[in-house]
């Protein structure tokens, strides 16, 4: 295939460089002369430990140029690669004038070409950009439209500097954001002999996963850091915890919390962190990242008292509230909290929760049941229908397989908040809310 590259900062030159080395034909393009020369002459412009010998094997191969002349690029290529920076400024919104300026670049050589063009964005962009930046510019230079005449993507670049040669050709997954099967295709053959999963997704979804990827790997730093703050301060050796840590990979390394959804409780984890919070304070360490996790968790129960005062609606069926599912454990259950909250702000409740049910009659939870909960216990009922007919909301709490046939039973007045991700694939609407989805 023929590409153009446009932009040969780290991310440009690493893809120019990979992309020539398989085959295909290239053309680098920026606006520093400097760079364009140093290419031609088959050097690197970056430094990096292989990239010099691969950029002077695929120039001597004639399958990679460099260019200042952008019109000239995207007429002898069929796909383009946008690779320019996105840096910060001031105010931390992102500085969108190479993206744009690359893109009215793009649109103006586009607008005298017939053949179909792609242009694929290797750039970081906060989700919306390629709706409100890209696409604009390209369309109102080319006169014509994105989807038709041309194709648009947003390919995600995952490199690290020092390491990129390594990342491109063994990458965690290939990201492909794009609307339509043409240009998946295209940018599909580009990693037809990379070893990795390849994800289709909307060109939105592509740019927020990027994001997520990278805020967690600074949380990740910022975390261990804590931890081995306090580990320093207690003559701890922190990487020897946090080497064990790492050995667990059903819980600690996976994807078994981090699915968006209502808050935690239960018995262990609220109480940890505010002990490991007062440690940090007896030792006189700052820990901001875990002493930030409980506000936020606090946070997300408001969200959901939010959803339904929304609503607008007075009578509200709880449906599940020990803090997980197949168990009577109330201690700490954020559907406490928020049961609690709402019967304060004068809203009618009923409840239903088949667990919590029994333990009134013989669990290790009756004591705290009756002593601390009373006023709660006595808005239970005995069915999930006994609270359907009372109610105008209905709030999933937990995930109980006897909920999971709720929302066919439900009135056309009545609203359902799905606290849980009970029902796949389901996104908010004027009967359905979910509390992030």
């Amino acid at each position: 295939m023929k590409l153009s590259v446009f932009g040969l900062g780290y991310v440009g030159c690493v893809s120019a460089a990979c992309l020539a080395d398989a085959g295909n034909e290239v053309i680098g393009v920026d606006v520093n002369p400097t760079k364009v020369e140093i290419i031609n002459d088959g050097r690197s412009p970056i430094v990096e430990d292989g990239i010099n010998e691969l950029i002077a094997k695929v120039v001597k191969a004639k399958r990679l140029t460099a260019t200042t002349d952008s019109e000239r690029a995207i007429r002898d290529s069929d796909l383009s690669l946008v690779c320019v920076g996105t840096p910060s400024n001031q105010n931390g919104s992102l500085h969108l004038r190479h993206v744009e300026q690359v893109c009215r670049e793009i649109g103006s050589a586009l607008k005298t070409k017939a053949s179909r063009h792609v242009v694929v964005i290797r750039s970081t962009m906060l989700p919306g950009t390629i709706q409100n930046t890209v696409v604009p510019a390209l369309e109102e230079t080319s006169g014509k439209k994105a989807g038709t005449d041309f194709g648009i993507c947003i390919n995600p670049e995952f490199l690290r500097e020092g390491s990129s040669l390594k990342d491109y050709h063994s990458p965690p997954f290939t990201l492909i954001g794009a609307d339509d099967e043409d240009t998946v295709a295209a940018v599909r053959s580009l990693y037809a002999n990379i070893n990795a999963p390849v994800f289709v997704t909307s060109l939105k979804t592509a740019e927020m996963v990027k994001y997520v990827c990278n805020c967690f790997h600074a949380l990740k730093v910022s975390f261990a850091n804590e931890i081995g703050n306090i580990c320093k301060a207690l003559e701890i050796d922190s990487h020897e915890v946090m080497h064990v840590f790492c050995q667990d990979t059903k819980l600690n390394l996976s994807p078994y919390y981090l699915k968006p959804g209502f808050a935690f409780g239960g018995s262990c984890l609220p109480k940890d962190l505010r002990a490991i919070n007062y440690k940090a304070k007896e030792l006189d360490v700052e820990v901001p990242v875990l002493s930030s996790i409980l506000p936020s968790n606090r946070l997300q129960i408001e969200r959901a008292v939010e959803m339904v005062v929304r609503s607008g609606k007075k009578r509200v069926g709880v449906l599940g509230f020990s803090f997980k599912a197949g168990t009577d454990d109330l201690r700490e259950s954020p559907m406490v909290t928020l049961i609690e909250t709402l019967i304060g702000k004068g809203f009618e409740l009923t409840i239903y929760d088949r667990d919590v049910s029994l333990a009134r009659l013989v669990g290790a939870n009756k004591e705290y049941i009756e002593r601390e909960i009373p006023h709660i216990s006595k808005l239970m009922r005995d069915t999930i229908d006994g609270v359907l007919s009372a109610s105008d909301i209905v709030i999933i709490g937990n995930q109980a397989e006897e909920f999971r046939g709720v929302a066919e039973r439900l009135r056309k007045d009545q609203q359902l908040v799905d606290l849980v991700r009970l029902f796949d694939g389901r996104t908010s609407n004027d009967n359905y809310q979910g509390i992030c989805w």
